[in-house]
C-alpha cells in the first residue's frame, strides 16, 4: 500500500478557509468541487470529518483528503 503525500502549507499567521487550501494545494480545480469534496465526507480536520466549507484553519492544523494528500498548515 502506498501512503498518501503530506503536504505543508505555509499561511503564516493569518486564517484561511477551508476551500481555499484545497485549492491552494492542487487537489481540487474550483471552490464548488471542494465544496462537493466537503459535503461528501471526504475530508478530515484534526481527525475529525468536516462539513463546513468555510472552516476557518489556522498553523497546526492537519487536513487528511480521502483517497489524497494528507496537508499540514505552517506558519
Amino acid at each position: 500500500m502506498v501512503e498518501p503525500a503530506r503536504l505543508t502549507v505555509r499561511t503564516g499567521d493569518r486564517p484561511i478557509n477551508l476551500t481555499q487550501v484545497l485549492k491552494r494545494v492542487n487537489c481540487v480545480q474550483s471552490g464548488g468541487e471542494a465544496k462537493t469534496l466537503i459535503a461528501a465526507g471526504q475530508v478530515r480536520v484534526n481527525g475529525e470529518i468536516e462539513t463546513r466549507n468555510g472552516r476557518q484553519l489556522k498553523a497546526g492544523d492537519i487536513i487528511a483528503i480521502d483517497g489524497g494528500p494528507t496537508i499540514e498548515l505552517g506558519p
